[in-house]
């Protein structure tokens, strides 16, 4: 059945509601190359024409960048007809002023220090889960997006940082809620088995999981999404083409951020294969497949032009016929307890 882009999901038991598809601000920020502050605007304004109303951004993004740019959009809209979320774990400081031993995500990519993000000018990111950096991050996020309240602050990628996020990061996050600075809290991860553990041992309303519950890797089926499913915390999918995998499987695509392996084209090609056959776009079955599950209330699109957030809509709308669906379980490519579409 066709998806509704502009439906409303609530959040875990919160009071916060997100349309089924948002807005994700990594690409605005510069993600891998520069996106200039008008095509960012336009892309934003866009967005909102066709009644995206979740937004989703980060201190990382772009160091700052993304946030400033949501802001700018996003201040001239009634705040009670959109849902925000940013995250916590990284503080933005100017290279100058950052301690040697402090602990700088160095965000290293193919060799090269820095460059996930084009243009950030003289900061970095440091790392802190603790009780203090989370309340400045979020007192920092508020006066770069010029916003009187985020709806759902999430505790970003802390792979390497457990003790401190469930420790520190976490209780403060509690507080904020409690104290209603913030409506909604979770974590966001490339991973499942951590987001897995924050949902055993904390109060948690929503959980963003990137890349590892998708047409091409469902890990999250397995640990995440049924304790989800179980204790009614909501999961945003993010990164639902792995990095562009699922865009095109064709040597030179990339996977989680990386050039792809050539076992890993292979894969993709055999899910185009199948699409092929059934006359359905590749993106079209890969953006729709993990809202079938019932713990995802909402996909991210990281998008960084007007052209590529156009898709998204169009695709989610595309009938996709059961038998494709069957012939993807039954060679191989989806779990056979993988929820589909109906």
């Amino acid at each position: 059945m066709p998806i509704d882009p502009t439906e409303r999901r609530w959040i875990g038991r919160s009071s916060v509601a997100v349309t089924r598809l948002g807005l994700g601000g990594a690409s605005i920020g510069g993600l891998f190359s520069p996106v200039t502050g008008d095509d960012a605007m336009a892309t934003l304004n866009r967005a909102w024409e066709l009644g995206i109303r979740y937004f989703d951004t980060a201190p990382l993004y772009g160091y700052g960048t993304s946030e400033r740019r949501m802001g700018k959009v996003l201040g001239d809209r009634a705040r009670a007809s959109f849902a925000l979320s940013t995250k916590v774990g990284r503080l933005i400081r100017p290279i100058d002023l950052i301690p040697p031993d402090a602990d700088v995500d160095r965000q290293e990519f193919e060799g090269r220090q820095d460059a996930f993000y084009a243009e950030t000018g003289p900061v970095r990111p440091v790392f802190d889960y603790s009780g203090d950096g989370v309340k400045r991050s979020i007192e920092e996020s508020l006066e770069r997006l010029g916003l009187d309240r985020i709806d759902i602050a999430l505790i970003h990628d802390p792979d390497a940082h457990w003790p401190a996020a469930i420790g520190q990061a976490y209780p403060a996050l509690h507080r904020l809620r409690e104290q209603g600075t913030v409506r909604a809290i979770g974590a966001g991860m490339n991973q499942s088995a951590m987001l897995a553990r924050f949902a055993q041992e904390g109060d948690f309303d929503v959980f963003m999981l990137a890349g590892r519950y998708t047409l091409f890797d469902q890990e999250g089926l397995a640990d995440l999404l049924p304790i989800c499913a179980d204790r009614g915390i909501s999961v945003v999918a993010a990164g639902v083409l792995n990095s562009g995998i699922l865009a095109g499987a064709e040597p030179g695509a990339r996977l989680d951020y990386r050039p792809a392996p050539l076992a890993a084209v292979g894969r993709a090609q055999r899910l185009a294969d199948v699409c092929a056959r059934h006359h359905v776009p590749l993106k079209a079955a890969a953006i729709q497949f993990p809202l079938a599950h019932p713990a995802v209330a909402a996909l991210v699109a990281g998008v960084r032009s007007i052209a590529h957030l156009e898709d998204y809509p169009v695709l989610m709308r595309e009938t996709v016929p059961s038998s494709l669906w069957d012939e993807l379980r039954h060679e191989g490519l989806i779990a056979a307890d993988a929820p589909t579409p109906a």
